[in-house]
């Protein structure tokens, strides 16, 4: 898709940060009947991974997140708390003249509208999160490297939370978007936790075939082109644990979502970061929550079953509309 072709549009935000963000509007667009989508990407992500649910009738907000594109790129990771973020999210549905929304994330972006969903209970009609399970806030500050060290398939985080990390990646990005834009059914599979023996030979000498790309070229180049700014403040999400177990300790943050918010997660069974044991916790903690697995499926849903993601999400939220919780869409 053509980039040019959507909406954009930049704002100084209320919290005095500006952000890029992409505004679609349907045709016939009625608000009072159809909500709007409020979509946060992750990481190494842009607005550009939106679904077509124009179609559908759904106005879609979609932000380059903070550090990336042409949204600010603040140097210390203490700004990109996800008590930060959300205000900016709020400040951005603010600007855009709308009280709730359905939010929608993947990735980082799926963990920061889980916490939208705490500071900012009253802005959502519905959360959807794809690939990352929500996890509570935490009752003791607990550092990346002991995340590392609990969770194997996520000790890759704490080469990312290094400032190596964004020398490594800055010199090598191109490889490193190849890297990280795998079909999970590669001949090469690569995962991200490699890195870790050795970050240089495996940006260097990995050989990734186009074919075992889930971006086609135009895509490729576009991701390099909005990224190649500079990898240090997307990295620095990596870099906020501490800031954020403060401001959630401070602010007692609940661990449950409002009870009566309708949650979908959304997962590939190819995603190895995924595990079927925080999936499970996560019920404890959403009343309405809906789980649906995608077989075959990888870490990018957005991008391998783009169709399919977006029907059942437009499915799942005009279900909502025709027998409506309470409070009602």
């Amino acid at each position: 898709m053509d980039p040019a072709s959507f909406n954009h549009r930049v704002a100084q935000l209320s919290t005095g940060r500006t952000y890029h963000f992409v505004d679609q509007l349907p045709e016939n667009y009625k608000p009072r009947r159809t909500p709007t989508l409020l979509c946060v990407h992750g990481f190494p992500d842009c607005w550009y991974q939106i679904g077509p649910w124009t179609r559908k009738g759904f106005r879609v907000v979609v932000p380059n997140m903070l550090g990336y594109g042409d949204t600010d790129r603040p140097q210390h990771p203490s700004e990109y708390s996800t008590k930060k973020l959300c205000a900016d999210l709020a400040a951005l549905l603010d600007f855009v003249g709308v009280q709730r929304a359905v939010v929608i994330g993947h990735d980082w972006g799926a963990f920061t509208a889980g916490r939208f969903a705490l500071w900012h209970p009253d802005r959502l009609h519905a959360l959807v999160i794809l690939s990352v399970p929500y996890t509570p806030p935490t009752p003791q500050y607990m550092p990346v490297e002991k995340v590392a060290k609990l969770a194997p398939d996520l000790a890759y985080q704490a080469y990312f939370a290094s400032a190596q990390s964004s020398k490594d990646l800055d010199a090598h990005l191109l490889q490193f978007l190849r890297m990280s834009f795998q079909k999970p059914h590669s001949t090469k599979s690569f995962s991200p936790n490699q890195l870790l023996s050795g970050p240089e030979e495996i940006l260097t000498k990995l050989k990734i075939q186009d074919s075992d790309i889930i971006l086609g070229p135009k895509e490729l180049a576009y991701y390099q082109q909005v990224l190649q700014k500079g990898m240090n403040e997307p990295l620095n999400y990596y870099r906020t644990a501490r800031y954020r177990y403060e401001e959630e300790r401070d602010a007692s943050l609940p661990s449950k979502l409002r009870e009566d918010l309708p949650v979908l997660f959304l997962y590939g069974t190819r995603d190895t970061t995924c595990t079927n044991a925080v999936i499970s916790k996560s019920h404890k903690f959403i009343s309405r929550l809906q789980t649906i697995a995608l077989e075959g499926r990888g870490h990018w849903v957005m991008v391998e079953a783009k169709d399919e993601v977006t029907e059942m999400i437009a499915a799942w939220l005009e279900e909502l509309m025709t027998r409506p919780p309470k409070p009602a869409l």
